[in-house]
C-alpha cells in the first residue's frame, strides 16, 4: 500500500472519530438537567478504610489510643508477642521522646534471651506479630513495601522480618518472604524492605523477630502492596469498583464522622492532622465504635478524585456537635455542644485554609506549599466546599454556620457553599423547613437532604415534583437508600432516581449511603459495595447506580416514552404506579439514554418515539432483571447486567419484564 495512501487514510479516520465527539445542539423539547447528578460519598464507617480503601496491610501499625476508646482498643491491639526458641523478653508502651508529638505511643522491646531453647529448625528472637485485618492476602510473585521506625538503644541489633503461613499451634509459619537488616541508630531511623511472597495465602501472618538482646524501640510498622491504584495507596479492585459507577463528585470524609458522631467535639475530624507523612498524623477514635489511623487522610482523597475525575466534596464542621452526643437524639431545642461564638474564627480559617491547601499557589502560599511538598504542585481545583452534616437547625446552628458563611464567601466566592437540611429532609419536619428557610435568607447555593426509608417510600414518592421551581438553592440528596439489598429496593430507588432526572432542574447532585462494608465489621445495613480481602461484592443497587452513571446528560426528555394503558403524552405515569422512564441526552458526547423501570410484578409494554434525535445506529441495551427478593451476597451474585446490541429504529415499542430495568444507549 502507498505510505501516502495510509497516511491519508489515518488522519482521514482521525478526523471523523474527532467529529464524532464534537459537541451537538439539544433538539427541541428538552429541559436542562445537572449532568452531576450521580456521585458517591465516603464515610468511614464499617471499616470501609483501614481494611478496605487503604491498602495497608496491618492493623495499628502505629500502636496509637485513645483514653476514651471504650471498644478494648489499646496499643497493642492487632500485636501478639511470639519468642520462637522460647526466648525471653518484656513489652512496655511508652510516650516518651516519641517518634512525633500527633503519634504519641510506641512500643519498647527489651530481649532478655534469644538463644534457641529448642532449636529444631534455628527459629529464635523475640517480637512481635501481626494477622492483619483476618490475615494478610498474598498472591505468588506479588511484592509488598514494609518498613519500620527503630530507635536502637546500646549495641546494633539484627532485626529479621517474615511473610509466613501459619502452621497451626507451637510450629513455626511457613516463610514466604522475609527480610534482616541491623538497627544501629539511637534516633528514630525508617527502615524498609521489598518482599516477594513465593505461594498463594489467604491468612499470611508478618512477624518481626530481633534476634539480640537488649532494648529496642518501635513505631509505624507498614507493609503495602506494591501494586495499588495508580500506585497511590489504596486497594485497586475497591477504586476500579467505583471507577464503573463513573460518578462526577465524591463527598468525604462523613457524614457523622465530620463532627464526632456521638463522641462530641474532642473527636472532631480535623483535615489538617491528615495530610503530611503518616507517621505525623493525628490518629483518632472512629464515630463507629472503633480506630481509625487516618492514614487515608485529606491528601489522599484529593488524590482520589483527581484519579476517577470526580469533583472533591469536603465537609468541615460548623461549630456545632452531631445532636446524637451523649445518646441525645431527641433533644428539640438545643443543638448539643456548641463552640462559643468567641473562637468560631478557627472554624472559619479551618474552611479558608483548606482552600487555599486545595488550590492555592505553592509560591504564595504556606498551604498550598504543603500540597506541593506532599507531591502535588498543581491545584486540586476545589469547587465545592459543604459546612455541617445533619445538624439541627436550631438559632446556635444558623449565627454559627451564617458565621463561616459570610467570610468563606467573601473571601473565596468562587467556591459553592453546601449546606445541610438537618435529619430526617422530608417536608413538615421542622428542621427540615427550617433549614430550608434558613437557605433561602442566606441564598446558599446547594442544600443537602438525607433520607432513609422503605422501598415502598421509594416506589411511590414523587418528592421533587412539589418543589419550587424558581429557587435559587439546589438539591443536593446526599444520603439515602431504600432498607434492603434486594433487587426490589435497587428498583425502587432506580425508579426514584427517575424521577430525580425528571427534576434535574431542581435537584444537582445524589449519593448512596453507605458506600463500602467490610464483610466481618458491618455497622450498617444496606450497603452498596460489600468486600473482605479478596473481593467486593456489588449489590443489585450498585449496578443501578451504575446505569445512571453511565447515562448522565445535560438535557431531560419527558414526551418520549409512553406506557401502554395509560394515557398519551403523558411525561410521568400516575404517582404511585411501580415503573417509569426517562431520556437523557448528552451534546457534549453526543450520547442518547433511554431508561425504563417496571417495578411491578407484571409485565409492560412501552411505546418509544426517538424521531426528533436522528437515530442511525443501533442501540446498546443494557437490562437488570430477576426475582423481587433476589439480593447479591457473599455465596452468590446472580444479578448482574447483561448487555446486548438492539436495533430500534425511531418508533418502537419495547417489552418489559416484571422487576426490571433497561436502558438503551445511542450514539448520534
Amino acid at each position: 500500500m502507498n505510505k501516502r495512501i495510509t497516511i491519508t487514510a489515518l488522519f482521514a479516520a482521525a478526523t471523523l472519530n474527532l467529529c464524532a465527539q464534537k459537541p451537538m445542539s439539544a433538539p427541541k423539547g428538552g429541559k436542562a438537567i445537572s449532568d452531576e447528578l450521580i456521585g458517591i460519598f465516603f464515610e468511614d464507617i464499617s471499616s470501609s478504610a483501614d481494611g478496605g480503601l487503604n491498602a495497608e496491610l496491618l492493623k495499628n501499625g502505629s500502636f496509637e489510643f485513645n483514653l476514651n476508646e471504650r471498644d478494648g482498643w489499646g496499643p497493642t491491639t492487632a500485636w501478639k508477642i511470639i519468642r520462637p526458641g522460647h526466648s525471653l523478653g518484656s513489652v512496655e508502651n511508652r510516650m516518651d521522646n516519641p517518634l512525633h508529638s500527633n503519634n504519641a505511643n510506641y512500643l519498647r522491646l527489651n530481649v532478655e534471651r534469644v538463644k534457641e531453647y529448642y532449636d529444631y529448625n534455628g527459629w529464635k528472637g523475640y517480637g512481635l506479630q501481626n494477622d492483619g485485618y483476618d490475615g494478610i492476602p498474598v498472591k505468588a510473585g506479588a511484592q509488598f513495601d514494609f518498613s519500620v521506625f527503630l530507635r536502637n538503644v546500646g549495641s546494633a541489633k539484627q532485626v529479621r522480618v517474615v511473610l509466613g503461613q501459619p502452621q497451626g499451634w507451637g510450629r513455626d509459619p511457613k516463610i514466604l518472604a522475609e527480610a534482616t537488616f541491623e538497627a544501629n541508630n539511637p534516633a528514630w531511623n525508617k527502615y524498609t524492605a521489598t518482599l516477594t511472597a513465593t505461594e498463594d495465602c489467604k491468612n499470611a501472618i508478618l512477624q518481626i523477630l530481633i534476634l539480640n538482646t537488649g532494648i529496642i524501640d518501635i513505631d509505624q510498622v507498614s507493609l503495602m502492596p506494591k501494586d495499588t491504584y495508580m500506585g497511590h495507596g489504596l486497594r485497586k479492585d475497591l477504586v476500579q469498583a467505583l471507577a464503573d459507577l463513573n460518578p462526577r463528585f465524591m463527598r468525604f470524609p462523613g457524614g457523622c464522622v465530620v463532627h464526632g458522631g456521638g463522641d462530641g467535639f474532642w473527636n472532631t475530624y480535623r483535615w489538617k492532622t491528615t495530610i503530611g507523612p503518616v507517621e505525623q498524623r493525628r490518629q483518632l477514635k472512629n464515630t463507629w465504635g472503633y480506630h481509625q489511623s487516618v492514614q487515608l487522610g485529606y491528601y489522599e482523597y484529593f488524590q482520589l478524585c483527581e484519579d476517577l475525575k470526580m469533583a472533591p466534596l469536603p465537609i468541615l464542621p460548623c461549630g456545632v456537635s452531631c445532636q446524637g452526643t451523649n445518646g441525645g437524639w431527641s433533644m428539640k431545642t438545643q443543638a448539643q455542644d456548641v463552640v462559643p461564638m468567641s473562637e468560631m474564627d478557627e472554624w472559619v480559617d479551618e474552611a479558608l485554609d483548606l482552600i487555599e491547601w486545595a488550590n492555592g499557589d505553592p509560591a504564595t502560599s504556606k498551604w498550598a506549599k504543603m500540597r506541593a511538598d506532599a507531591g502535588h504542585p498543581k491545584p486540586f481545583g476545589l469547587k465545592y466546599l459543604g459546612i455541617g452534616n445533619e445538624e439541627k437547625i436550631t438559632p446556635e446552628f444558623c449565627e454559627r454556620f451564617k458565621y463561616m458563611y459570610d467570610k468563606i464567601v467573601k473571601a473565596h466566592p468562587e467556591i459553592v457553599i453546601v449546606g445541610t437540611a438537618g435529619p430526617g429532609s422530608h417536608p413538615g419536619n421542622p428542621d427540615f423547613d427550617n433549614g430550608w428557610k434558613f437557605a433561602e435568607e442566606l441564598g446558599l447555593p446547594i442544600l443537602d437532604e438525607h433520607y432513609y426509608e422503605p422501598n415502598s417510600y421509594f416506589l411511590k414518592s414523587r418528592q421533587y415534583d412539589k418543589y419550587p421551581r424558581n429557587r435559587k438553592t439546589k438539591v443536593y440528596l446526599g444520603e439515602y437508600a431504600a432498607k434492603d439489598k434486594k433487587l426490589i429496593d435497587a428498583l425502587a430507588e432506580g425508579l426514584y432516581l427517575l424521577h430525580v432526572e425528571r427534576n434535574g432542574d431542581v435537584v444537582c447532585m445524589t449519593s448512596y449511603a453507605p458506600l463500602f462494608a467490610r464483610k466481618e465489621a458491618t455497622n450498617w445495613n444496606p450497603d452498596l459495595i460489600y468486600f473482605d480481602n479478596e473481593r467486593p461484592y456489588l449489590t443489585c443497587s450498585y449496578y443501578v447506580q451504575q446505569m445512571f452513571g453511565q447515562s448522565a446528560g445535560q438535557y431531560y426528555y419527558g414526551d418520549c416514552v409512553s406506557f401502554e394503558g395509560d394515557a398519551p403524552k403523558v411525561e410521568q405515569p400516575v404517582e404511585g404506579s411501580h415503573y417509569g422512564q426517562s431520556v437523557v441526552l448528552n451534546t457534549k458526547t453526543r450520547r442518547l439514554f433511554v431508561k425504563i423501570c417496571n417495578a411491578s410484578g407484571e409485565a409492560k409494554k412501552a411505546n418509544i418515539n426517538l424521531s426528533r434525535f436522528g437515530i442511525k445506529q443501533a442501540a446498546t441495551k443494557t437490562t437488570i432483571a430477576g426475582n423481587a427478593n433476589d439480593e447479591n451476597n457473599y455465596d452468590a451474585q446472580p444479578i448482574e447486567p447483561k448487555k446486548e446490541q438492539m436495533k430500534t429504529g425511531k418508533k418502537f415499542s419495547l417489552d418489559l419484564a416484571p422487576y426490571s430495568m433497561v436502558m438503551l444507549e445511542y450514539a448520534l
